[in-house]
This record gives C-alpha cells, sequence and structure tokens, in this order.
C-alpha cells in the first residue's frame, strides 16, 4: 500500500480526514496486536518511525525510475546534454504539471557537480512531497493511539 497523491480528488473537502482515521485503524491494530493483512511500502514505515528514508527504498515504489537515476550517476560530464533542471513532471487525470523540486528549479541546470543535490530532491519530492498532508494526517492518527516514544523499540521491519 501506498499513498495516492491525487487522493484529493474523490473528495477534495475532507480526504485528510479519512487518512486520520486509517492512522487511528493502525495505531489500534497494532495497540491491540492483530495482524493487518496487506503491507505498506517500507519507507512509510520509516516515516511511522521518524527514520530516514533512503535513496534505495524508492526502488521499492518505482524500480525503472531507480534504474533511471542510478543510470544518471555514471553518466559523468555527459549529463549536461540531458538537458535537465530542477523540475519534474506530474501527471494526474491526463493533466502534466511541472513541479519545481527546490527553489528556481527550473533554471538549475542539472550537471555533475549538483546531482547529488538533484537526486535528494527528487528522493524528497518522491517519498515524501507529493503526500506530505496526506502522511501527516495518517501520522497523527496512529499516534493518537500509540504515543511516538513507545515505538523507539521497533525497526520498520518489525512494524
Amino acid at each position: 500500500m501506498q499513498i495516492n497523491p491525487a487522493s484529493e480528488i474523490s473528495c477534495p473537502e475532507d480526504h485528510l480526514i479519512y487518512f486520520r482515521f486509517i492512522g487511528r485503524v493502525m495505531g489500534k491494530a497494532m495497540f491491540d496486536r492483530q495482524l493487518v493483512k496487506g503491507h505498506m511500502v517500507k519507507h512509510l514505515y520509516k516515516h511511522i518511525l521518524g527514520w530516514p528514508v533512503m535513496f534505495s527504498d524508492l526502488k521499492d515504489i518505482d524500480e525503472e525510475f531507480y534504474n533511471s537515476l542510478n543510470g544518471l550517476k555514471g553518466m559523468g560530464s555527459d549529463i549536461e546534454y540531458l538537458c535537465a533542471d530542477f523540475t519534474t513532471t506530474e501527471e494526474t487525470m491526463g493533466v502534466k504539471q511541472v513541479v519545481e523540486l527546490v527553489p528556481n528549479g527550473e533554471s538549475i541546470d542539472l550537471t555533475e557537480d549538483n546531482l547529488p543535490e538533484y537526486i535528494e530532491a527528487i528522493l524528497k519530492y518522491r517519498l515524501l512531497g507529493r503526500y506530505e498532508a496526506q502522511l501527516n494526517e495518517l501520522l497523527l492518527g496512529f499516534f493518537d493511539v500509540i504515543p511516538e516514544p513507545l515505538l523507539t523499540i521497533f525497526d520498520f521491519q518489525e512494524l
């Protein structure tokens, strides 16, 4: 399971309430030691625990995109011929939208020197920024039931 960044399309006024509810259900299931059939992607467990997400976590949600970014690392100075910048394109219901990964990202060309910053920015966007509001509500609901300090004994594989 992963969060749909376009979730507000179905219920624009109150879609975040459902994420808070799901968080509470997840917390209650954990509190009652109930096994829930279905799994979230690994980086969501890391968000619950407050652990940092890693580049390898991207592979779990989009292996093709992960491999493409890995390919950029081996391009060296040829990366400038891609004419890429610090933006990404999102498509929702057939409508494409350009998203700047950093302020003024459209005017920052991708080079070998700033590739690590680009990878960090795209990683933050893909694993958090696209659905930050939904994730915050999910976490608030979960922590309504399970206090955050009680989770320090777990790692993401145990949740």
